[in-house]
């Protein structure tokens, strides 16, 4: 079978996609399915059988829902030999139930410990990897250079620093952040980054993952900072009423001058009329010092089902994935950031910030709503855009969202 023979089958339905492989072919289920992903797929595959010419690709590209809901279903009853999925808490699941393969030896046999370090926890569990991380973006906080120029504030590095800045801005009749909650994804991003300076990274796996309730001091103490910028009118008013891109105007009018948000957001700031050197990029400040600082950087990942029928050649596939030369490539198609910290860095400004500051993070979070269950994701972020709006009512939401943690993690 071909390249262009087995991208005949992206025309076919779900329900017809055959797993079957034979020995010299690896089949690959993926949701590659926009068209930056789709042509990234495309070069990845056809430069691994120029390296491997022995080894043929079957590629299965669904849409992304669809993907989501045949997933469980084809690593059960008709698994691929390579499986596109998510890194951290998304990836648990699948591991636990004995649906995804050990993959540390991909791992030792090519020096991935070192060049993937900065996801290696979050693609570890009992001690063992399950799988390989290729993609990741940054979030962090995009603000107006200019601004801070004019009214003499330098990035802020500390909590202290930001609420200065934060007070310095609204005397000047600037606000602080701008934000769209209408969306409720948001309000995941702060809260994480929050939970993660407050509290660290395995406080926040252990909430994500339901060992923590919503009532305990510590997460308490997250909403404790968060209202030191809500209370004082630190962001847009009616934001509940607005989506990401609609809070984006915002900032290129100078009506508020940060932005907490993933890097796809500076495309729709220039295309909105900022310049380049308008906009700066900075970590989320420090909250409690000496904390190891971990970032929000959403991962996808490439695993092998347990009941892969190539697990050889899969696993060939992973290590040429996981390589330098392979991730510098497909990020550029992406407009993303490689993992691997020996791919070449990005030319982008900020992609180039973003990778310094991934490449040295001590761990990386998945998002609220990819690392947290499905149902919690959502009440709990509804939770936040509700005490955005309402601040004071923070003890009886995190009453609320423990009775759904109680529930939904019985």
């Amino acid at each position: 079978m071909t390249f262009f023979n087995g991208l005949k089958a992206l025309a076919l339905s779900a329900a017809l996609f055959s797993s079957t492989a034979f020995a010299g072919e690896i089949v690959i289920n993926s949701d590659h399915s926009d068209p930056a992903p789709k042509k990234a797929m495309e070069e990845l595959i056809a430069d691994f059988q120029k390296a491997h010419p022995d080894i043929k690709v079957k590629w299965n590209n669904f849409d992304h829902e669809g993907y989501k809901a045949a997933i469980r279903n084809f690593l059960t009853a008709d698994a691929p030999d390579v499986a596109a999925w998510y890194a951290g808490n998304r990836m648990e699941p699948f591991v636990k139930a004995g649906l995804f393969a050990d993959v540390s030896d991909v791992w030792t046999a090519n020096g991935l410990n070192d060049q993937l370090k900065s996801a290696a926890s979050s693609m570890t569990i009992d001690g063992k990897k399950w799988g390989v991380p290729y993609t990741y973006y940054q979030w962090g906080i995009y603000y107006r250079k200019d601004i801070f120029e004019k009214q003499g504030i330098t990035p802020p590095k500390t909590w202290a620093e930001l609420l200065a800045a934060c007070e310095k801005l609204k005397a000047a009749g600037i606000t602080p952040f701008t934000i769209g909650t209408k969306a409720l994804w948001p309000t995941g991003g702060w809260f994480d980054y929050l939970n993660l300076r407050v509290n660290g990274y395995e406080f926040h796996m252990d909430l994500t993952s339901g060992k923590v309730p919503y009532t305990d001091p510590r997460v308490k103490a997250v909403f404790a900072k968060w209202a030191e910028l809500v209370k004082p009118g630190y962001f847009v008013a009616n934001h509940a009423a607005i989506d990401w891109q609609d809070a984006v105007p915002q900032m290129v009018q100078g009506k508020a001058a940060m932005y907490l948000m993933g890097n796809f957001a500076v495309a729709t700031m220039k295309s909105g009329g900022l310049k380049e050197e308008q906009i700066g990029f900075l970590q989320f400040p420090q909250i409690t010092p000496n904390l190891p600082v971990a970032e929000e950087a959403p991962t996808d990942t490439f695993h092998i089902p347990a009941k892969a029928k190539n697990k050889e050649d899969a696993k060939k596939f992973l290590a040429y994935v996981a390589s330098p030369a392979a991730q510098s490539k497909m990020n550029a198609t992406l407009g993303q950031l490689p993992v691997n910290n020996k791919a070449e860095k990005p030319q982008d400004v900020f992609l180039k910030q973003g990778f310094e500051m991934l490449s040295g993070a001590y761990a990386l979070a998945q998002f609220y709503d990819r690392d947290a269950n499905a149902e919690m994701a959502k009440a709990g972020m509804e939770g936040f855009q509700e005490f955005m709006v309402k601040p004071d009512k923070a003890d009886a939401i995190l009453e609320r969202l423990e009775k759904i943690r109680q529930r939904v993690h019985k």
